[in-house]
């Protein structure tokens, strides 16, 4: 009698994901005063690996492409959104995050000076409504997309670094991977309404 081979599991995935989730909760612990000095370096990693890193070698044309095809997808997830107050939360932190990091691209093209502030200014009106918010995330989304622009016609020098609250510092072109990057995760909280 033969015995069938049993499926081996996939290891790679599940590698990844554990090491994710360890990264994930080092950020978050590293946010206490004991560990201070590690989460300094752990958000340091982070920022060269999965912010840095793939933004590098990218043109800030090719950059500001892919804030346009994230726009495209951000405004589809946000119209198809149930107009619920997480939903709301969710799209008023995409767009105060993107409105504070324009002010630090702004520094970069030399329009203002730097000042280390919170995102919490930059947010949307607690009672705006969803149609407001979906308007004013299309307005944001182009507005970053203009800035790349500008960075590619006047490119700031590759070691200029615009400080980042969490990530410490980052070139523009991390800058314009972050908002990308950040507006695709958050944007994938939407909950989708049910259609009519």
């Amino acid at each position: 009698m033969t015995s069938k081979p049993t499926p081996s599991l996939p290891i790679v995935p599940v590698v990844v994901t554990v090491a994710a989730v360890g990264v994930a909760a080092l950020i978050a612990r590293s946010r206490s005063k004991d560990g201070e000095g590690v989460g300094q370096q752990v958000r340091g990693l982070v920022a060269a690996q999965l912010i840095e890193r793939p933004a590098r070698n990218a043109s800030y044309a090719g950059l500001g492409q892919g804030l346009e095809r994230g726009g495209m997808m951000l405004t589809g997830r946000a119209t198809r959104a149930a107009d619920t107050a997480s939903n709301r939360d969710v799209l008023a932190h995409i767009i105060g995050i993107e409105r504070w990091g324009q002010n630090r691209l702004r520094v970069a093209l030399g329009q203002r000076p730097y000042e280390r502030d919170e995102y919490s200014p930059y947010r949307p009106p607690s009672d705006a409504t969803l149609s407001e918010l979906q308007d004013l995330l299309s307005q944001t989304r182009a507005r970053s997309v203009d800035l790349a622009r500008q960075l590619h016609t006047a490119a700031p020098n590759d070691d200029l670094k615009i400080e980042h609250n969490d990530f410490g510092p980052l070139t523009a072109k991390g800058w314009l991977q972050y908002l990308t990057q950040h507006a695709d995760i958050e944007s994938r909280k939407l909950k989708a309404g049910r259609p009519n």
